[in-house]
């Protein structure tokens, strides 16, 4: 059975102030949305994007990751002790995003650049979905580091068992490596490809929300759910609820797209 290497969560110790490893994965996540944005735009010009759209579009979703990731976390996960102790919702630095509210957050952000330069929502999102799912990952490689978000109790014997010393002494699935590896590589993947040729409009945002949403659902069967909230109707984590619409929305707006156009 593997033992979590216990990571120092701060990566660099500057005096009274430190630089967080999980701050540093949000800064490769964004870094890594440049690089390939940029490259899609040399690479297909004829889609109509320049640099500087890009550079604001990234400065519009920071803002939606961040605000709507927070504001999601504390109305999804924690509101009853937020709005009990509203001064604790400033603290970021502590912990506490919610993947849902970030994406809300970035919806909103999309909505907002569409209507400033003109473009549709979904000339945005079909552009901006392929870009995601690395920045995903970094974050749950930051998860893992942390050694939080982990996963359920398993058998010993497993070969992905891992102890989360901690956490507690048993046998667990590094879930935060599933995820790194399903809603963060192999969806990069699935999406680059498809969104490397002309789609229907629409189709690689519904790609997107279908893949996430699976991905998720599947990987919240070995992670360990929230204390504070335990498991909720039918057996199932308040992220296995939150990824149910995506897929159901995402599976229609792949066929609508394709049946409304070539």
């Amino acid at each position: 059975m593997m033992t979590h290497p216990q990571f120092d969560p701060v990566a660099i110790h500057l005096g009274p102030l430190s630089v967080r490893w999980y701050g540093l994965m949000y800064l490769v996540g964004f870094v890594l949305f440049l690089l390939l944005g940029h490259y899609r735009i040399r690479r297909h010009p004829a889609r109509g994007w320049t640099a500087q759209q890009l550079d604001d579009l990234l400065f519009y979703g920071v803002l939606g990751v961040v605000l709507g990731g927070r504001l999601g976390y504390i109305l999804f996960y924690k509101a009853d002790y937020y709005f009990s102790h509203p001064a604790e919702m400033l603290k970021v630095w502590e912990g506490g995003m919610s993947f849902h509210g970030g994406f809300l957050g970035v919806l909103v952000a999309m909505l907002i650049f569409a209507r400033r330069t003109r473009k549709t929502f979904f000339e945005v999102a079909d552009f901006v979905a392929p870009l995601v799912p690395l920045g995903l990952a970094a974050g749950r490689l930051g998860n893992f580091i942390n050694g939080e978000l982990w996963g359920r109790v398993t058998s010993p014997d497993a070969f992905w068992a891992m102890r989360f010393p901690l956490v507690d002494q048993q046998p667990r699935h590094p879930s935060q490596l599933y995820e790194f590896g399903l809603e963060g590589i192999t969806l990069f993947l699935v999406l680059w490809f498809f969104s490397g040729r002309e789609r229907p409009r629409a189709q690689v945002s519904a790609l997107f929300l279908i893949g996430y949403g699976l991905s998720r659902f599947i990987v919240e069967f070995a992670r360990e759910p929230d204390s504070f909230l335990g498991f909720l109707a039918l057996g199932l984590s308040m992220g296995q609820w939150l990824s149910l619409p995506m897929i159901f929305a995402g599976i229609g707006m792949f066929v609508w797209a394709g049946r409304r156009a070539p």
